[in-house]
């Protein structure tokens, strides 16, 4: 111990000399300088946007992070591993700043100006961060709790590429994921919860308790208002608690959790209260708090506690005053730089919904180097005719052989093969860690689809049924939005395997189709094959590609004797966008996809009729549809969705507007009723198409 040292022992309060015991094992743990310097630019940012850049209308959405800062930065500070992963929300900017994030980003982010975190896509608090080479800000969500299941895949990815690949690099990483006390309210939290729990995962929760979601106490969002308090039972779960406004308290803490997690000792919930010292935005004036409350919040910020704590302790008044004056100029600096960035070129503001051939910085397979292996359209059948089940079983077994990233997952898709036996065998062959059961969550499915992918893998998600997808929609959305909304900084490529449609008989639950609404979810693709081998093509086609997709397999096809094929070989792959011709004519185009094919193609029978197959619906094969209409002068659209804003609505809408004088006959539609999928076969078949009445079509137009 130097004299130094002992004479600041001798002149301190006993209030201090407990402060620096407390402290002593995080103290040299922390670069305070950093700590300090990035909560003073923190507020510097605040301060700049609420007095200037919010008034003079330059900042549009403007979240203040004060109070939320400190414990923020201790967090960040932590960080050190480049496989580290951390996903925020709107107030974690301050997390962001630790990182490395450049302030001219930040602000010209903030801005909505070129460049930054999504070119003036998406709002500037909505904030990715790539950095290569270090530790990522994986894409936030405008959706509260959005941020938890994602963050749950990159660890589930950090515990597969450590377990499976090998990859040492892994061993000591963690994922970490910051919410609001409001956001434990979501299915989100409680989803990545269960992930992580139950698969015992690298993965910190760190709770930001400041006592109100907007403007509704905490108490509405959990019991007693305390989450960690409810979950101190939690099995597999350690708890860590307290303030985060105390720079000791809190510094402890943050080590202590982030050490439990990267030990592999499992998943921790950080809890810490912070103050939010300004309203939930810019907007809000915070009319739902007393006086009083806002008085005592500010007692507890967290900015002059740590310059009490530091100086002078550990560097001097004239340090400090240094710091502030670093902060001053390189916000200052920022501003300047940022104010002079250009709008983003309007022009360009439809580029990056799907790869485009440059490379995102994050995410998937190809963004690492991978290289498919050389495909072919051209079949190369082998042995004797399989069913859709076979085929798909048979391309999910060859891709898994040849690459070790490819993950399957879903409900029940281990020991018992899926509920439509596709994934049979699987598990036994590749083991549990690439082919396995989830607990019964959709958003917990698909959100740590989306982190795996992030972190690099192909993983391949199973939907038992169309209608259960809808508990994923958000994070479907998102998903799809990523690569636009981050202006290809960041991709998300997977393949969800969604079977769904009629079979024996329906019902509102598991008979549904509605493709369309992924088609207008921007950013997937979605691919409806009729029969085996264009299930081989299409999904091969779709495991080895960098964008994510919507692969539906229809239940009344997976056994149907008209969808079965010769197997086309384990190197046939079938381009999107790419349609088939069933039967060729000239009477007429029908224009169909899924079960109907089978059903339009009876109907044609002894008729000159074009029978199209457009196999995937995103990209849809809009030139053969109107080659053959200006072939036939008429077209008729059959789908067993419901008829208003199904899809055949587009197809009729191009046709109409693009082969308008090539139509001898008004473009016709034959679909459901909108109604559900009635469960009683006689009813369903009776709101299905029938062979007969797309006969009775038929004739009906090409006699118009």
């Amino acid at each position: 111990m130097s004299s130094n040292y002992r004479e600041r022992i001798k002149t301190m309060t006993a209030l201090q000399k407990t402060v620096l015991k407390e402290s002593q094992n995080s103290t040299f743990k922390y670069d305070w300088k950093k700590v300090a310097y990035h909560i003073l630019v923190s507020r510097r940012l605040d301060d700049l946007e609420e007095k200037t850049l919010v008034p003079e209308k330059k900042v549009m959405y403007q979240f203040s992070a004060r109070g939320h800062d400190l414990a923020q930065i201790l967090l960040g500070s932590q960080l050190t591993n480049a496989q580290d992963a951390a996903c925020g929300y709107y107030r974690s900017r301050p997390l962001l700043l630790t990182l490395g994030v450049d302030l001219e980003d930040v602000l010209g982010s903030s801005m909505a100006r070129a460049g930054g975190y999504s070119d003036g896509r998406d709002i500037g608090v909505v904030f990715n961060y790539p950095n290569l080479g270090g530790p990522p800000a994986l894409p936030m969500c405008g959706g509260v709790g959005a941020q938890y299941t994602p963050t749950a895949g990159w660890a589930q990815a950090l515990k597969y590429k450590s377990e499976v690949l090998s990859d040492g690099t892994c061993d000591a990483a963690l994922s970490v994921v910051l919410g609001g006390d409001a956001s434990v309210a979501t299915n989100g939290f409680w989803a990545a919860l269960t992930v992580a729990t139950t698969q015992n995962l690298p993965m910190l929760f760190y709770i930001e308790d400041n006592g109100y979601g907007i403007s509704v106490p905490s108490t509405f969002q959990t019991p007693g208002g305390n989450i960690a308090k409810n979950l101190e039972s939690f099995q597999n779960l350690e708890i860590f608690s307290g303030d985060g406004t105390e720079p000791a308290e809190a510094s402890n803490l943050v080590e202590e959790a982030v050490q439990y997690v990267r030990s592999r000792k499992g998943p921790a919930l950080l809890h810490l209260t912070v103050p939010r010292l300004q309203g939930h935005s810019f907007q809000d004036t915070q009319t739902y708090k007393t006086e009083e409350f806002v008085s005592s919040e500010w007692a507890r910020d967290p900015l002059p506690k740590l310059r009490k704590f530091l100086v002078p302790q550990h560097f001097s008044e004239e340090q400090w005053q240094q710091l502030e004056s670093d902060a001053d100029v390189a916000v200052e600096r920022a501003r300047a730089a940022a104010e002079s960035r250009p709008t983003s070129d309007p022009k360009r503001v439809t580029r990056n919904v799907f790869f485009e051939g440059e490379m995102q910085q994050r995410g998937g397979l190809w963004s690492q180097g991978y290289s498919a292996p050389e495909g072919s359209e051209t079949p190369m059948p082998e042995g004797q005719r399989i069913n859709m089940v076979a085929a798909i079983r048979k391309t999910l077994d060859r891709e898994l052989d040849i690459n070790p990233k490819v993950v399957v997952f879903g409900e029940d898709v281990g020991p018992k093969g899926g509920v439509h036996a596709v994934t049979l065998g699987l598990q036994d062959k590749y083991g549990e860690g690439r082919v396995f059961d989830t607990s019964l969550s959709e958003e917990g499915i698909i959100g740590r689809a989306v982190g795996m992918a992030l972190a690099g893998l192909m993983p391949v998600p199973e939907i038992q049924f169309r209608k259960y997808a809808d508990p994923a929609v958000e994070q479907i959305n998102d998903c799809g939005t990523m690569r636009w909304r981050t202006n290809n900084r960041f991709a998300a490529p997977m393949v969800v395997r969604i079977p769904g449609g009629f079979f024996k008989c329906g019902d509102p639950w598991h008979s549904q189709t509605n493709e369309v609404q992924f088609v207008h979810s921007p950013g997937w693709q979605v691919a409806v094959p009729s029969n085996a081998e264009d299930a081989v093509g299409l999904l091969r086609s779709a495991l080895r590609g960098n964008d994510p997709v919507i692969f539906f397999e229809h239940r009344a096809m997976l056994d149907a004797a008209s969808a079965r094929r010769v197997y086309p070989g384990d190197d046939f792959v079938l381009p999107f966008g790419k349609a088939r011709f069933v039967k060729e004519g000239s009477d007429l185009t029908i224009v169909t996809w899924g079960a109907m094919v089978e059903r339009c193609e009876k109907a044609a029978e002894g008729r000159s009729v074009d029978v199209i197959d457009l196999r995937t619906l995103m990209p849809w094969d809009s030139e053969a549809v109107l080659k053959s209409v200006a072939k036939t002068h008429r077209c008729l659209i059959v789908h067993e969705d419901l008829g208003t804003a199904g899809f055949g609505a587009e197809i009729a809408a191009v046709v109409a507007d693009q082969a308008f004088i090539e139509l001898d006959a008004p473009v016709s539609r034959l679909t459901m009723p909108d109604i559900p999928s009635p469960h009683h076969p006689t009813l369903m078949e009776f709101a299905l198409p029938s062979v007969e009445d797309i006969a009775q079509k038929i004739d009906e137009l090409v006699g118009f």
